[in-house]
């Protein structure tokens, strides 16, 4: 067995060299610049678009997912696609999420205890909401990340590993999960961390990130890195929800392999086998999706098919006054 790198034995590494990648006007002046850095990989590899320091190591958090799915599957995991979709989620919380991973684990003859997550309210606002309304409770089963954990539950019982204590970094399965990760991103994790949801996570660049996404996207149904695409963009829906942008992009542009992660991360793959890898640096959100508008538009893509994700005007006095936009990170490229 390879050697298990266990977490917290890394040391500290320098800042990486964002570049501003976003900014937010009101009345024509800039008032906020988020800084980030971005790569387009082509499917030879080919560098195609960047910006920043893309070869930097950084956790991919949730959008290491699909990967992990990918793992999953080639160890036997077989199920429904809405539910593969769900393995590779971070949903919002609503019902079909809720009764979906709730599902993985009955067809494998477990329950909500095998789960080893996190507790958490639903991730979704209005889902949230209605859950609160309803006097729920933080649970692993509306914890955003359990499809993904009742997958690697159900996963240790097709094997016979296992099931208590499937979140070791030495557990087959995520020694397995590891293996993958390395092979599809095409380099070794630079560090290993553990995720918020109790999941080993490890540390990648950019550039690999966005090899894997392009390899998965172009990927044919009958390997496991195409089964887990094809799912997720058959079922949007299950891989976010309704209301978010990830759900939203895979809709309006047909073939796309969309993923985001906390910490202002979002990555794309094209049915050519190009991949999008892209880190606002500061870890927020709104940032995300003027960018990844304005690589793909760059990529070629219709800009109309991408028109309903522009981002809300800046209000001032109920009226639009400015705008959060792409920076001209593409000048120098």
């Amino acid at each position: 067995m390879p050697e298990t790198i266990e977490p917290g034995n890394t040391t500290l590494q320098a800042t990486p060299r964002h570049v501003p990648l976003a900014e937010q006007t009101r009345d024509g002046l800039v008032e906020s610049v988020h800084y980030g850095s971005l790569i387009a990989v082509g499917p030879d590899g080919e560098t195609l678009i960047e910006a920043g320091e893309p070869d930097a190591a950084f956790y991919p958090r949730s959008s290491l997912k699909p990967l992990q799915a990918v793992a999953m599957v080639r160890a036997g995991l077989r199920l429904p696609e809405n539910l593969l979709a769900l393995t590779a989620a971070s949903h919002s919380g609503a019902t079909m999420h809720l009764e979906g991973a709730a599902r993985i684990l009955e067809m494998h003859g477990l329950d909500v205890s095998a789960l080893e997550n996190s507790t958490d309210l639903p991730y979704g606002t209005a889902e949230r909401e209605e859950w609160l309304r309803a006097g729920g409770k933080p649970t692993q089963l509306a914890q955003n990340c359990s499809g993904k954990h009742a997958a690697m539950a159900a996963t240790c019982v097709i094997n016979d590993w296992p099931v208590q204590g499937y979140l070791h970094p030495g557990h087959p399965l995520q020694v397995l999960v590891r293996d993958t990760i390395t092979e599809l991103t095409g380099e070794d994790a630079a560090a290993v961390s553990t995720d918020g949801c109790g999941t080993p996570l490890f540390a990648h660049s950019l550039r690999g990130m966005a090899r894997a996404y392009g390899r998965m996207a172009a990927a044919d149904n009958k390997g496991a890195e195409g089964q887990v695409a094809h799912a997720m963009r058959a079922f949007p829906q299950m891989v976010a929800g309704e209301g978010r942008d990830v759900t939203a992009i895979m809709r309006a542009v047909p073939g796309l392999l969309a993923k985001d992660g906390f910490e202002g991360l979002q990555l794309i793959g094209l049915r050519n086998g190009t991949g999008v890898a892209i880190k606002i640096s500061d870890g927020g959100d709104r940032a995300r999706m003027p960018v990844t508008v304005r690589v793909l538009e760059a990529l070629g893509l219709d800009g109309g098919q991408l028109a309903t994700l522009a981002s809300p005007p800046v209000l001032g006095g109920g009226r639009p006054v400015g705008v959060l936009r792409a920076a001209n990170f593409l000048a120098s490229n």
